[in-house]
């Protein structure tokens, strides 16, 4: 079980956090998601994964009860209302079956914005082979990208740093999550996706970011990790614009 002292920090944390989202340093600002995605081109959103991406976690007041992938299809379609999106996200589902049963699927959706969050719960099995996991999540990104499709990718809050994680457990976890992170940032270096890094966020760290099971993020979480996402995408999008060249660019 959790140290008492782990429990009691971590119940700090709940009460800072008393004034919900609008208050949550980490959140979205009123106004900020629509001026980052402000005219962007995607019209078609699929997502794929395991239940990171089917978006598990408990209702927190203050927060909408909406999991993370579909708050940012929310605001995508805030600017494109003709917004189609597909959440193909499964719990229990490891790396390799989210390739057999859920690419195909994808493909077929015809997306030009794919959001790939798998590998969690391989981590959570018994036998974790980080280099298996890596060429099953490179064989979804690859088959996505050569689609002309962009691709979001994510590293896992980590969740070794929750109070409510065994200590038994929690030195090996780390191990783990750091493998799966590596292993996906990697993927990430190859096909230029768009990367969500959550794994050292200061969250990960707190009880009020973690559902009853001490797994899955809460909807704080999901709020987070949306608002991060939609910054990685405002940024993509930044970087593509002639003013992000710089001055007298292309003169």
């Amino acid at each position: 079980m959790a140290s008492e002292e782990a429990r009691t920090e971590g119940q700090r944390d709940v009460d800072g956090e008393a004034g919900g989202e609008a208050a949550d340093r980490y959140c979205l600002r009123a106004g900020e998601a629509a001026k980052l995605l402000a005219e962007h081109p995607w019209r078609r959103f699929v997502v794929l994964g395991d239940s990171v991406a089917e978006g598990l976690g408990d209702a927190v007041p203050g927060y909408p009860d909406l999991p993370w992938a579909e708050r940012i299809a929310v605001e995508l379609g805030l600017v494109r209302p003709e917004l189609a999106f597909l959440n193909l996200g499964q719990s229990n589902t490891p790396a390799a079956d989210v390739r057999a049963g859920q690419l195909d699927a994808a493909l077929e959706f015809a997306p030009d914005l794919a959001l790939v969050a798998c590998g969690g719960y391989d981590v959570l099995r018994p036998a974790f082979e980080p280099e298996a996991v890596e060429a099953e999540i490179e064989l979804i990104v690859s088959a996505l990208a050569a689609r002309n499709c962009d691709v979001i990718t994510v590293g896992i809050f980590d969740g070794s740093r929750s109070p409510l994680m065994p200590e038994r457990f929690r030195a090996g976890m780390a191990v783990r999550l750091e493998q799966l992170a590596a292993s996906t940032r990697r993927v990430s270096d190859r096909f230029g996706t768009i990367h969500v890094d959550l794994t050292d966020h200061p969250a990960a760290s707190r009880l009020d970011s973690y559902s009853a099971d001490g797994i899955h993020g809460n909807r704080r979480a999901h709020a987070i990790s949306a608002a991060e996402a939609i910054r990685s995408l405002g940024a993509r999008l930044a970087a593509g614009r002639p003013e992000a060249a710089g001055p007298g660019a292309g003169r």
